[in-house]
């Protein structure tokens, strides 16, 4: 233990010993067996040593920053409106700023996003990223204020339930005369490997070769053919454009001041299954983004098929010696603070021309936990009324109670777009805010 307590003494990073060593090496510990690396003394530093060299030619930092007080390098958030720039403080930034995790990710490379971005005119942006799974113990004085707004107060003691038992679920076949299609997607990545802000090639190869493999291995409704961006025909990219299911490089802003658009096009993808009702892309913001979806009104066989296809990709990733980074507090672990929890957002794309213009529109939304977009997604408008209408939460409900939620809400929306087209008062059926 000595020879570790030298070698980060040297490297000037000794307060690594109680807030990253126990977490990386409980993390990686099946990935440094392979490897011969959990072996003591001298060897052990040796190793540690040559992972402190590599890290930063690898995510194309430096040291240098550190040769000045963390003053000097604090960013200028004066016009700022994003949940980072609400909660970091000098002090914050002072505490953790020479803090990087086992996979040298540092706090500069997680706020990025949000000093680049001041804020968006439709929403509150994060303006954080992780890199890894550790940079939320790492960083935790700031992720934890962070999650703490974004997520109504929900606090570092608590527990997140999960719950993808889909027979659960009351109703679920909406009015198609409103609801034009309905979805169920979330966010899902693979244990010991970085996120997609601070992975390395070779481990985005090896996301894409574990998920691609037991995506090949599903079966029945659920089989179906994984296509790889760099190695898609004209013929197969224009097929996924025509049924919507393509992804291209992020141009978002956000995004790429993360660093998720580096190396584009290598190691993503995106698999669908024959029905063309179960996709899953590989390397997009998360490892994977899991999709269920269908014309209609009918979410609740969209939530079913939803959790039989997760639980299946899950299973078969477990036999292939891997796991989904999760833990009992903040749930399925994602690349940005919004999604943890369940990831999951269900929503419709539902017709409301009249209760739209009501002036309340907003407020009923809010009160029901739900929130709106236009149908192209979060940075267009509405076309004719008709909007993609989600749930708002991630973090401390359940699976099915966001569905549930979704599904209440809608109904009422509904009946109130009626009660409009009928010319009466919707005075009766708003919802007052909890």
């Amino acid at each position: 233990m000595k020879a570790y307590v030298q070698f980060f003494l040297l490297c000037g990073l000794s307060d690594y010993l109680e807030t990253t060593m126990s977490a990386y090496f409980t993390r990686n510990a099946r990935k440094l067996a392979a490897t011969g690396a959990l072996v003591a003394g001298s060897a052990a530093a040796g190793w540690w040593f040559t992972q402190c060299n590599t890290h930063h030619a690898r995510l194309g930092t430096t040291n240098v920053h550190l040769r000045y007080p963390a003053s000097a390098n604090y960013p200028d958030l004066t016009n700022h409106n994003n949940v980072m720039a609400s909660n970091l403080t000098p002090a914050i930034y002072a505490k953790l700023r020479d803090k990087t995790t086992p996979n040298g990710f540092d706090l500069d490379r997680c706020i990025q996003t949000g000093v680049d971005n001041p804020g968006h005119p439709f929403i509150k942006t994060v303006g954080l990223v992780a890199g890894d799974e550790e940079c939320y113990e790492v960083f935790a004085e700031l992720f934890d204020k962070v999650i703490d707004e974004r997520h109504n107060g929900y606090k570092p003691w608590m527990k997140h339930p999960t719950d993808l038992d889909s027979s659960k679920i009351r109703g679920g076949q909406f009015d198609e005369k409103y609801v034009l299609s309905s979805r169920v997607r979330t966010g899902r990545c693979i244990r010991g490997l970085s996120l997609p802000p601070g992975c390395s090639r070779a481990e985005r190869r090896e996301v894409e070769k574990v998920v691609a493999d037991a995506l090949n291995d599903l079966k029945g409704p659920l089989a179906g053919k994984y296509y790889p961006l760099s190695k898609m025909t004209d013929e197969e990219q224009e097929r996924l454009i025509n049924d919507h299911f393509l992804f291209d490089k992020p141009v978002s802003p956000l995004l790429l001041a993360s660093g998720m658009g580096r190396d584009w096009p290598d190691a993503r993808g995106i698999w669908h299954n024959d029905a063309k009702n179960f996709l899953v892309w590989i390397n997009e913001e998360d490892h994977t983004r899991v999709i269920s979806m269908q014309k209609g009104g009918n979410i609740k066989e969209v939530f079913d098929r939803f959790c039989t296809g997760l639980k299946e990709v899950e299973r078969l990733i477990q036999a292939k010696g891997w796991e989904f980074m999760w833990n009992e507090h903040l749930g399925y672990i994602l690349t940005c603070p919004s999604n943890l929890g369940t990831g999951l957002r269900a929503g419709v794309h539902v017709k409301l021309p009249l209760l739209s213009k009501e002036p309340k529109f907003e407020e009923i939304l809010q009160a029901l936990k739900l929130q709106k977009r236009g149908t192209g997604g979060v940075d267009t408008a509405a076309v004719g009324g008709t909007f993609d209408i989600s749930n708002s939460d991630r973090l401390g409900k359940s699976e099915v109670e966001l569905v549930q939620l979704l599904i209440d809400g809608v109904n009422l929306l509904i009946t109130m777009e009626k009660a409009l087209e009928k010319r009466q008062s919707i005075e009766k059926y708003i919802p007052k805010a909890k």
